[in-house]
């Protein structure tokens, strides 16, 4: 998948209190934990998601999978790449983390996809512009960032 070429969506930041390693463990765990509930994989099955159930090494690392994403790359402390696709669009969720000098670590969530045909366009007016990618990026983010400052 050609993810520069994925027209941008938006992008979402917090800042955790917190290390680029309780961080980036809190980022793998809440992923796996959130798309693992009944909800995500239902979801993933009405939509026809490529990857439908989690697969491959674990801890996260490149070629693992649960539903909705497969892991395209992974460089522990800095940045997870997924990728994924369904009947209505292909789609990036690039994490990227940045370590502070104050022990902190700034943590963005950057989503690109397309849309293709009048089914795509449909799906994008339904999750994008009414909000609810935004809505659930912003409390994955949210929930890393509790994670993450708990064990610290």
């Amino acid at each position: 998948m050609n993810i520069p070429a994925l027209p941008r969506i938006d992008e979402h930041t917090t800042l955790v209190q917190a290390d680029v390693g309780d961080v980036w463990r809190a980022l793998c765990e809440t992923l796996e934990e959130s798309f693992a509930r009944p909800r995500a994989a239902r979801y993933a099955r009405l939509v026809g998601v490529a990857d439908r159930t989690a697969s491959g090494p674990r801890p996260l690392a490149e070629g693992s999978a649960f539903p909705g994403f497969r892991v395209a790359e992974a460089v522990r402390g800095r940045d997870l790449v997924l990728v994924g696709r369904h009947h209505f669009s292909t789609y990036a969720l690039i994490f990227r983390l940045e370590g502070r000098d104050d022990g902190r670590t700034l943590l963005r969530a950057e989503s690109r996809a397309r849309f293709p045909g009048p089914f795509g366009a449909l799906y994008r007016f339904l999750v994008i512009s009414s909000g609810a990618h935004a809505l659930l990026t912003g409390r994955l983010l949210a929930g890393v960032r509790r994670r993450a400052e708990r064990v610290r």
